[in-house]
């Protein structure tokens, strides 16, 4: 699924289309056949895609809880060079693995004590990003408001702030060269 992750779009788009379609009203204007159709293809896309319609890009990251059974999504993972954290149990190889959970994957007490860890500290990591988010753009609105001022004559006016940080200007080559620099280090 990750690799031909256009070609998924592209279905979840198609089944999206159709659920406007029966919205829109334009549902009603084809025959009794086509809609049949339509219907089969839309129950047959929510089948294999409708877990992932919201997934609008690649993951950033995949948690996998039985890396023996799930040795497809794994390669697909390493394949894209996507970050894989997994439960690893004595019957699997965690060499693939690049932030291994040693655990039993077959029992689900471990399966739900460890998931529960993970989707707090992912709940917790969420949290975190939109506090810093929401700090940042408090922090560019105040910056952006000019502040009022009075003059000689008593008359307020408009004030622009004055920590504008001034960056000096590189040329490109510079910094292509150094960036070749680095990499030769």
């Amino acid at each position: 699924m990750l690799t031909n992750f256009p070609t998924i779009r592209k279905a979840v788009k198609k089944m999206s289309t159709i659920d406007k379609m029966a919205t829109d009203g334009t549902f009603e204007t084809l025959s009794k056949r086509e809609r049949l159709q339509i219907e089969r293809q839309r129950a047959k896309l929510e089948r294999n895609l409708g877990s992932i319609s919201d997934l609008t890009r690649l993951p950033a990251a995949m948690f996998i809880v039985d890396v023996h059974k799930e040795y497809i999504a794994v390669r697909e993972a390493n394949r894209l060079n996507i970050p894989v954290f997994a439960m690893v149990d004595t019957n699997s190889d965690p060499r693939n693995i690049d932030f291994p959970i040693p655990a039993n994957d077959d029992a689900s007490k471990s399966i739900s004590l460890i998931i529960g860890f993970i989707t707090d500290a992912i709940a917790e990591g969420l949290g975190e990003r939109k506090m810093e988010k929401d700090k940042d753009d408090k922090e560019v609105k105040e910056t952006k408001q000019p502040k009022e001022a009075k003059d000689s004559k008593g008359k307020r006016e408009r004030v622009k702030d004055s920590k504008v940080e001034m960056k000096p200007v590189v040329k490109s080559s510079a910094i292509i060269d150094e960036l070749d620099e680095e990499e030769d280090n």
